[in-house]
């Protein structure tokens, strides 16, 4: 049996649909308990903890600590659209 931790030497190409039980896993909880790290101070504070400016056409999601923006959600259009900006990562809750 092959260690999980191990790199393939060959990795398979396949499409995206292959992402779709990490990304259920992943966003499959409260948004808002979503943990957010920022990639220009690294801080990590749940998505709820994040300052957002918001009118009737997008949210703009900034770190609590350094204020950079993490995200603008927009959602003037259907369907609404995520733009990353300093968005270090992303955890599951």
């Amino acid at each position: 049996m092959m260690d999980p931790h191990r790199r393939a030497a060959h990795a398979d190409h396949v499409d995206g649909n292959v992402l779709a039980g990490a990304l259920s896993r992943l966003f499959g909880g409260e948004p808002t308990d979503m943990v957010a790290v920022c990639g220009s101070c690294g801080a990590a504070a749940r998505i709820a903890q994040a300052w957002v400016e918001i009118d009737e056409t997008a949210a703009i999601v900034r770190c609590n600590s350094c204020t950079h923006t993490l995200v603008t959600i927009m959602f003037a259009e259907e369907p609404p659209r995520l733009v990353v900006s300093s968005l270090g990562e992303l955890r599951g809750s």
